[in-house]
């Protein structure tokens, strides 16, 4: 990969791995560094990396990092943080975006990524599988039962406007 092709992949992609990585994790400071880290090992490995296969590495690369950041943190825990997200919820309908954010947090880690990167970012199957490290069917799995999931507390009486 040429700086020329790196620089291309940077302008391409950056926004949507950005994307992706925050409406995961939803912390702009993290997912910043996170998508900063995925283009140093870019631009690291750009003599290994062939660039029409720059996106599926960044997402890749940006993916995991992202696991082991959240593994890292529910090891050491925040307390400080939870304390103030109990305080501050609020039980009144305070609009769609919210009840949809909340539904996506019901969602296990992996659950919410093969979601996020289907619906919100448009991979196919095979793609997903690539950037999670699952097999095709596993995903096809993850989505369905995240789907019924997202369906079920959607459709809820306590979730009705």
């Amino acid at each position: 990969m040429t700086v020329k092709e790196y620089n291309s992949t940077v302008d391409q992609f950056s926004d949507g791995v950005f994307r992706f990585i925050w409406k995961n994790i939803r912390d702009s400071e993290k997912a910043k560094d996170i998508v900063q880290d995925a283009f140093i090992k870019l631009w690291e490995n750009a003599d290994k990396i062939a660039s029409d296969k720059a996106k599926s590495y960044l997402f890749t690369t940006a993916y995991r990092r992202m696991i082991d950041i959240i593994r890292r943190e529910k090891k050491q825990g925040n307390w400080d943080e939870v304390k103030a997200l109990e305080y501050s919820h609020n039980q009144n309908y305070s609009g769609i975006s919210e009840v949809l954010e909340e539904a996506l947090n019901k969602l296990s880690e992996i659950q919410r990524s093969v979601i996020m990167l289907r619906d919100y970012e448009g991979y196919n199957y095979n793609e997903i599988g690539e950037i999670t490290g699952l097999k095709e069917s596993q995903v096809k799995v993850y989505i369905f039962r995240a789907r019924k999931l997202l369906k079920d507390y959607l459709v809820s009486v306590d979730n009705v406007i």
